[in-house]
């Protein structure tokens, strides 16, 4: 005779399917225009930006470019 499990992360009583909330896929794409730029950095940094992008799965560059789109977005405004 098998026992049947329980999992406490399964929903229990009945089910009420709700709405998508969840955006099309073309509106989750937000063309960016970019710009190449020759830019020297510090071996420290940049060997910091990659072991950070190892350990979340992303790329170095992508993180540099975001950190400094922040940057300049914070001070542009005034804040």
């Amino acid at each position: 005779m098998s026992k049947r499990l329980v999992d406490a992360d399964m929903p229990v009583g009945k089910l009420t399917r709700i709405k998508d909330v969840l955006p099309p896929p073309e509106q989750l794409v937000m063309p960016e225009e970019t710009i190449k730029v020759t830019l020297l950095l510090s071996k420290a940094s940049v060997k910091f930006f990659k072991h950070q992008a190892t350990q979340y799965r992303t790329k170095y560059q992508r993180m540099i470019r975001e950190l400094v789109d922040r940057y300049a977005e914070r001070y542009a405004r005034g804040s």
